[in-house]
Protein backbone atom coordinates (compact mmCIF):
# COMPACT_ATOMS: atom_id res chain seq x y z
CA UNK A 1 0.00 0.00 0.00
CA UNK A 2 1.15 3.84 -0.87
CA UNK A 3 0.54 6.76 0.67
CA UNK A 4 1.66 10.34 -0.51
CA UNK A 5 -0.45 13.59 -1.23
CA UNK A 6 1.67 13.94 -4.94
CA UNK A 7 -0.34 12.18 -7.19
CA UNK A 8 2.64 11.97 -9.54
CA UNK A 9 4.92 10.48 -7.49
CA UNK A 10 2.03 7.74 -5.97
CA UNK A 11 1.60 6.91 -9.26
CA UNK A 12 5.12 6.57 -10.34
CA UNK A 13 6.07 4.47 -7.14
CA UNK A 14 2.81 2.09 -7.83
CA UNK A 15 3.98 1.32 -11.26
CA UNK A 16 7.69 0.78 -10.27
CA UNK A 17 6.82 -1.59 -7.90
CA UNK A 18 4.26 -3.88 -10.02
CA UNK A 19 7.12 -3.63 -12.47
CA UNK A 20 9.30 -5.57 -9.60
CA UNK A 21 6.92 -7.74 -9.06
CA UNK A 22 4.94 -6.32 -6.20
CA UNK A 23 0.67 -6.02 -6.01
CA UNK A 24 -0.32 -2.73 -5.22
CA UNK A 25 -3.13 -3.11 -3.08
CA UNK A 26 -4.13 0.74 -1.98
CA UNK A 27 -3.63 3.75 -2.49
CA UNK A 28 -4.32 7.36 0.10
CA UNK A 29 -3.26 10.56 -0.36
CA UNK A 30 -2.78 11.17 3.26
CA UNK A 31 -2.13 8.90 6.56
CA UNK A 32 -6.07 8.36 7.52
CA UNK A 33 -6.57 7.00 4.30
CA UNK A 34 -4.05 4.83 4.34
CA UNK A 35 -4.67 3.52 7.92
CA UNK A 36 -8.54 3.08 7.02
CA UNK A 37 -7.28 0.86 4.21
CA UNK A 38 -4.98 -1.38 6.47
CA UNK A 39 -7.28 -1.97 9.05
CA UNK A 40 -9.04 -3.38 6.62
CA UNK A 41 -6.51 -5.48 4.53
CA UNK A 42 -3.41 -5.27 6.14
CA UNK A 43 -0.87 -5.34 3.02
CA UNK A 44 2.91 -6.74 3.88
CA UNK A 45 4.69 -3.34 3.66
CA UNK A 46 3.46 0.71 3.63
CA UNK A 47 5.64 3.15 1.81
CA UNK A 48 4.38 6.45 3.40
CA UNK A 49 5.65 9.89 2.18
CA UNK A 50 7.17 11.39 5.43
CA UNK A 51 5.46 14.56 4.71
CA UNK A 52 1.65 14.73 4.47
CA UNK A 53 -1.86 16.68 5.09
CA UNK A 54 -2.73 18.54 7.14
CA UNK A 55 0.52 19.68 8.71
CA UNK A 56 3.28 18.59 6.06
CA UNK A 57 5.47 17.60 8.92
CA UNK A 58 5.71 14.05 10.10
CA UNK A 59 2.38 12.59 9.41
CA UNK A 60 4.21 9.99 7.77
CA UNK A 61 6.35 8.37 10.97
CA UNK A 62 2.81 9.29 12.75
CA UNK A 63 0.63 7.03 10.00
CA UNK A 64 3.28 4.56 10.40
CA UNK A 65 3.19 4.32 14.56
CA UNK A 66 -0.72 4.08 13.85
CA UNK A 67 -0.19 1.37 11.50
CA UNK A 68 2.43 -0.52 13.93
CA UNK A 69 -0.39 -0.27 16.79
CA UNK A 70 -2.82 -1.97 14.39
CA UNK A 71 -1.29 -4.34 12.31
CA UNK A 72 2.79 -5.19 13.93
CA UNK A 73 3.43 -7.47 11.22
CA UNK A 74 3.29 -4.76 8.45
CA UNK A 75 6.63 -3.10 7.28
CA UNK A 76 6.58 0.51 7.36
CA UNK A 77 8.73 2.69 3.81
CA UNK A 78 9.35 6.36 4.97
CA UNK A 79 10.07 8.04 1.90
CA UNK A 80 11.72 11.80 2.66
CA UNK A 81 12.39 13.97 -0.17
CA UNK A 82 15.57 15.42 2.24
CA UNK A 83 17.76 13.42 5.02
CA UNK A 84 15.95 14.74 7.98
CA UNK A 85 18.13 12.68 11.10
CA UNK A 86 15.98 13.60 14.02
CA UNK A 87 12.57 11.90 12.54
CA UNK A 88 15.29 8.94 11.37
CA UNK A 89 16.07 8.05 14.86
CA UNK A 90 12.50 8.42 15.98
CA UNK A 91 11.59 5.15 13.69
CA UNK A 92 15.12 3.05 14.21
CA UNK A 93 14.36 3.80 18.15
CA UNK A 94 10.29 3.80 18.37
CA UNK A 95 10.10 0.48 16.05
CA UNK A 96 11.38 -3.18 16.38
CA UNK A 97 12.24 -3.95 12.53
CA UNK A 98 10.72 -4.02 9.66
CA UNK A 99 11.03 -0.43 8.64
CA UNK A 100 13.13 1.92 6.19
CA UNK A 101 13.78 5.06 5.88
CA UNK A 102 15.19 6.25 2.10
CA UNK A 103 15.21 9.65 -0.07
CA UNK A 104 12.57 9.61 -2.85
CA UNK A 105 15.57 9.97 -5.09
CA UNK A 106 16.55 6.33 -4.20
CA UNK A 107 13.55 5.10 -5.72
CA UNK A 108 14.62 5.42 -9.76
CA UNK A 109 17.03 2.94 -8.99
CA UNK A 110 14.54 0.40 -9.48
CA UNK A 111 16.71 -3.02 -8.64
CA UNK A 112 17.49 -1.53 -5.20
CA UNK A 113 14.62 -0.33 -4.75
CA UNK A 114 12.36 -3.78 -4.82
CA UNK A 115 15.28 -5.53 -2.87
CA UNK A 116 14.60 -2.72 0.24
CA UNK A 117 11.03 -3.18 0.46
CA UNK A 118 11.39 -7.02 0.20
CA UNK A 119 14.23 -6.66 3.28
CA UNK A 120 11.65 -4.51 5.12
CA UNK A 121 8.82 -6.93 4.37
CA UNK A 122 11.24 -9.57 5.68
CA UNK A 123 11.36 -8.14 9.17
CA UNK A 124 15.05 -5.80 8.14
CA UNK A 125 15.56 -2.20 9.19
CA UNK A 126 16.58 -0.43 5.79
CA UNK A 127 18.59 2.85 6.09
CA UNK A 128 18.99 5.25 3.50
CA UNK A 129 22.97 5.85 2.85
CA UNK A 130 23.17 9.74 3.50
CA UNK A 131 21.16 9.40 6.41
CA UNK A 132 23.77 6.64 7.69
CA UNK A 133 26.64 9.32 6.38
CA UNK A 134 25.15 11.95 8.38
CA UNK A 135 24.52 9.81 11.69
CA UNK A 136 28.70 9.02 10.99
CA UNK A 137 29.52 12.33 10.53
CA UNK A 138 27.35 13.58 13.42
CA UNK A 139 28.79 11.30 15.68
CA UNK A 140 32.51 11.80 15.01
CA UNK A 141 31.42 15.46 16.03
CA UNK A 142 30.09 15.06 18.79
CA UNK A 143 29.85 12.00 21.18
CA UNK A 144 27.24 12.39 24.10
CA UNK A 145 28.21 9.35 25.80
CA UNK A 146 31.86 11.65 26.50
CA UNK A 147 29.51 13.78 28.94
CA UNK A 148 28.50 11.12 30.91
CA UNK A 149 30.15 10.22 34.48
CA UNK A 150 31.29 6.68 35.27
CA UNK A 151 28.36 6.13 37.66
CA UNK A 152 26.15 7.62 34.62
CA UNK A 153 28.03 4.78 32.23
CA UNK A 154 27.43 2.14 34.61
CA UNK A 155 23.63 2.91 35.34
CA UNK A 156 22.98 2.93 31.60
CA UNK A 157 24.52 0.04 30.55
CA UNK A 158 22.47 -1.60 33.04
CA UNK A 159 19.52 0.03 31.74
CA UNK A 160 20.50 -1.41 27.97
CA UNK A 161 20.80 -5.01 29.71
CA UNK A 162 16.51 -4.38 30.37
CA UNK A 163 17.03 -4.10 34.33
CA UNK A 164 14.04 -1.87 36.08
CA UNK A 165 15.02 0.94 38.10
CA UNK A 166 14.97 -1.17 41.39
CA UNK A 167 17.28 -3.71 40.31
CA UNK A 168 19.52 -1.12 38.71
CA UNK A 169 19.70 0.27 42.31
CA UNK A 170 20.17 -3.41 43.95
CA UNK A 171 23.25 -3.91 41.67
CA UNK A 172 24.88 -0.79 42.48
CA UNK A 173 23.73 -0.57 46.33
CA UNK A 174 21.84 3.05 44.97
CA UNK A 175 18.52 4.18 46.67
CA UNK A 176 15.64 4.25 44.18
CA UNK A 177 15.50 7.46 44.28
CA UNK A 178 19.22 8.32 43.36
CA UNK A 179 19.20 5.74 40.59
CA UNK A 180 16.31 8.03 38.72
CA UNK A 181 17.90 10.75 39.11
CA UNK A 182 21.25 9.48 37.77
CA UNK A 183 18.48 8.48 34.89
CA UNK A 184 17.22 12.20 34.51
CA UNK A 185 20.98 13.67 33.75
CA UNK A 186 21.72 10.50 31.07
CA UNK A 187 18.69 11.30 29.45
CA UNK A 188 19.58 15.36 29.79
CA UNK A 189 22.88 14.71 28.36
CA UNK A 190 22.07 12.77 25.47
CA UNK A 191 19.51 15.17 24.69
CA UNK A 192 16.03 12.34 24.86
CA UNK A 193 12.58 13.76 25.11
CA UNK A 194 10.88 12.06 27.95
CA UNK A 195 8.63 10.49 26.15
CA UNK A 196 11.59 8.41 25.40
CA UNK A 197 12.23 7.29 28.61
CA UNK A 198 11.29 3.29 27.54
CA UNK A 199 14.13 0.89 28.56
CA UNK A 200 14.12 -0.66 25.08
CA UNK A 201 14.45 2.66 23.16
CA UNK A 202 17.29 3.56 25.23
CA UNK A 203 18.65 -0.09 24.34
CA UNK A 204 18.35 1.18 20.42
CA UNK A 205 20.37 4.67 21.20
CA UNK A 206 22.81 2.84 23.48
CA UNK A 207 23.47 0.39 20.65
CA UNK A 208 23.86 3.26 18.02
CA UNK A 209 26.03 5.04 19.83
CA UNK A 210 28.58 2.47 20.26
CA UNK A 211 27.91 1.15 16.84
Amino acid sequence: MLADDSVLLREGVARILAETGFVVTGQASDGAGLLAMVRRDPPDVAVVDLRMPPGFSAEGIDAAAAIRATAPEVGLLILSQYVEVHHALRLMTQFDGGVGYLLKDRVSDLTAFAGDVRRIGGGQTVMDPELVAQLVRRRREQDPLEELTARERSVLGLMAQGLSNAAVAAELHLSVKTVEAHIGAIFAKLGLAPDDREHRRVRAVLTFLRA
